[in-house]
């Protein structure tokens, strides 16, 4: 089940044991002046208030953050066939309430039927509260996932799901070139929509290997066609354009520009590393693929104390290595900074990475991006 924190509310919040209230004494105000001695008015009430301000402020700093269910339960309402290997799906609450709110650049994490969790992004409309719509294209060589939902999700399916949450917000404002590989245009549709709602000044650069295996080719034609709009939209195939470069991509980019990306690990690391020569204004990517491990070193990973031992090869993740022996296990961003992959640690020392707030003496380990401290060395696992 994936938890967040909020600070406690409620009367038993806060709630303190005898002997832990912390007292604070008043002061005496100045007089109001050299000859008059009565106390200042305004410093006097600030006197009598103070102490009452300062147990509040401690009070509130004892308050336990408390665990919240962010799990949905979801039903399939529709499957339906976007491009070669593409289906998109509807889901409604199960209990037929309004679902959570969300913002462009928000994905799902879906619990699906064999155990496995998957991201999927949102790429319906944000002020629809009563359905969502992710895409799915299916990897014949991938982990499973996406077959799974190509062969098992019909109409009807109920599914538990986690969030909404958002590694990728958009943020209004300003010119915006929108760059999308394929799959990668479901988050960047919602990005587009907005932009193009709000007037802004913004571009959309689609590519693939072919038009048949663009989805949502309709709706973007759309969009293009829409009044003010006709132009922004380039849609590049590699079968007819050929593989664009980094530079093509970017062309588009001028000075103060925003650019949002999402497309395969390498292209994306390619226009990465071809970015700071458009002097534009910002880069923001999300990969719908782990990011390839660079530098590693093997390890070990054992499942508990008395489980079996799981070599990590240098150029995979132990996310990578586990999901195979246990498909359930869970995480999201495979970048680091989202927690939903951290699992705690019985022995062994963790090399950890991603999280800023990491360190040596932590005893959990985000195993989309972490590693043991020394090659060959082995890292048990409570689970």
């Amino acid at each position: 089940m994936s938890t967040e924190t909020e600070t406690g509310t409620g009367t038993d919040a806060g709630t303190e044991e005898p002997g832990t209230r912390t007292e604070y004494d008043a002061w005496t105000p100045p007089p109001r002046s050299a000859t008059d001695p009565r106390p200042d008015p305004v410093l006097a009430l600030l006197a009598r208030v103070t102490p009452f301000l300062l147990w509040q402020s401690a009070r509130r700093k004892r308050r336990e953050p408390r665990p919240v269910d962010r799990s949905l339960r979801l039903v399939v309402t529709e499957v339906r066939q976007e491009a070669e290997d593409v289906v998109s799906l509807r889901f409604e609450a199960a209990d037929g309430g309004p679902l959570p709110g969300w913002h462009p650049g928000s994905h799902l994490d879906l619990d699906l039927p064999s155990g496995r969790r998957r991201q999927y992004s949102l790429c319906g409309d944000p002020a629809d509260r009563t359905t969502y719509r992710i895409a799915v294209r299916r990897l014949a060589n991938g982990e499973g996932g996406s077959r799974e939902i190509h062969e098992t999700l019909t109409p009807g399916t109920e599914l538990r799901a986690h969030g909404p949450r958002n590694a990728f917000a958009y943020a209004p404002g300003g010119a915006c070139l929108f760059i999308a590989g394929g799959i990668g245009i479901t988050p960047i549709l919602p990005m587009v929509r907005a932009a193009a709602a709000a007037g802004a000044d913004w571009r959309l650069v689609y590519t693939g290997r072919s038009r048949a295996t663009l989805p949502f080719l309709d709706e973007i034609d759309e969009l293009d066609a829409s009044a003010g709009a006709a132009g922004r939209v380039t849609v590049r195939t590699d079968d007819t354009d050929g593989i664009p470069t980094p530079e093509q991509l970017l062309s588009g980019a001028g000075p103060g520009t925003s650019v949002y990306f999402c497309g395969p690990p390498l292209l994306i690391t390619a226009v990465r590393d071809a970015f700071p020569a458009t002097g534009a204004g910002g880069l923001h990517f999300e990969r719908f693929a782990a990011a390839p491990v660079v530098d590693g070193t093997p390890f070990e990973l054992q499942l508990g104390p008395d489980g079996p031992v799981l070599p990590v090869p240098a150029d995979r993740s132990a996310l990578s290595v586990l999901a195979e022996q246990r498909p359930e296990t869970g995480y999201s961003c495979r970048q680091g900074f989202c927690g939903t992959c951290r699992l705690p640690v019985l022995t062994g020392e963790v090399a950890h990475a991603g999280s800023p707030t990491a360190r040596r003496t932590d005893t959990n380990m985000l195993i989309c991006v972490s590693r043991a401290a020394s090659e060959g060395g082995r890292i048990t696992l409570d689970v």
